[in-house]
């Protein structure tokens, strides 16, 4: 699985890349903050929400320390989708939050 550091993901946002970050955080959790942009999907719902997801983009999946994104981040690849982790989470990111 790849991963990213937060510090990557800010730089990548701040030079105006298009990126598809999916937040799997609960709603509550993301109520309180979220990189701009972000889709909220909660990690138990990922697998009955695959059918929104473009197998051809490439996705950055993100949660509050990096081990429930990294669950979905293996989810996703089981079934074929190109994936990216953010190391820490939110708890690392120090960029603007919406």
């Amino acid at each position: 699985m790849r991963e990213m550091t937060a510090e990557e993901v800010e730089a990548l946002l701040n030079k105006g890349e298009q990126l598809n970050i999916i937040d799997v955080r609960e709603t509550d959790e993301v109520a309180a903050g979220k990189i701009p942009g972000a889709v909220n999907i909660p990690l138990g719902l990922v697998e009955f929400r695959l059918h929104e997801l473009d197998k051809a983009k490439e996705y950055i999946m993100v949660c509050r320390s990096g081990a429930r994104s990294g669950r979905a981040s293996q989810t996703l690849e089981s079934h074929g989708y190109k994936v990216i982790n953010m190391a820490g989470g939110m708890l690392s990111w120090e960029g603007k939050v919406e």
